[in-house]
């Protein structure tokens, strides 16, 4: 499997695209370790709707097929259980390098689709503007963006959920607001300059 990668200088050795994948992930991602057993693809419940397992992934980074990885449906697929990362036996923290992934492709404009990255402003949005998601906002936005033909089909679950109490009509702030957006800008000022 070829991918075309557009190499700078200093993404001229092998194992460069490992190191940008490392340098991106937030704290340890210990990718360096995977040994290849595939214990995160077996543990994965998305892993049918995975173009590649993440063991096929990882192998894929090692290789330096940028490209490929960055335009692979796997992260989108993650649902960020933890359940890949809690069996490893070398300790990976893969959900949190898919989450890098998906930053990376997003940066590079590399995905199939808009429907993912579109979803994830959407919920960055409404947690820097209210501090926490606002799901009637969400999938309301989400459905007219990308499934306008499926809003009357949730109609029913939507309103059992507002009779319920389970869902807001209308966003609600966090109390001290400013302090997490103080927290947010700063975290943003720390990866551009990394």
């Amino acid at each position: 499997m070829t991918a075309s990668v557009s190499l700078s200088k200093k993404a001229s050795a092998p194992g460069w695209f490992l190191d940008e994948v490392i340098r991106a992930t937030p704290g340890i991602s210990r990718l360096e370790m995977c040994i290849q057993c595939g214990t995160c693809g077996g543990s994965c419940p998305s892993a049918g709707d995975m173009d590649h397992t993440p063991r096929q992934l990882f192998a894929m980074i090692r290789a330096d097929m940028r490209d490929a990885v960055l335009r692979s449906n796997t992260p989108w697929h993650c649902v960020s259980c933890y359940y890949c990362t809690v069996r490893c036996p070398q300790e990976v923290h893969i959900t949190d390098v898919m989450y890098a992934l998906k930053s990376m492709a997003i940066q590079a404009k590399l995905y199939h689709d808009a429907v993912g990255p579109d979803f994830s402003q959407t919920f960055i949005d409404y947690v820097e503007n209210y501090g926490r998601s606002f799901e009637f906002g969400l999938a309301t936005r989400h459905n007219l963006r990308h499934h306008p033909l499926n809003i009357p089909s949730m109609i029913p679950m939507g309103l059992g959920m507002l009779t319920r109490g389970r869902m807001d009509l209308t966003p609600q702030r966090i109390e001290g607001l400013e302090q997490l957006q103080a927290i947010l800008a700063r975290a943003k000022q720390l990866e551009e300059s990394a």
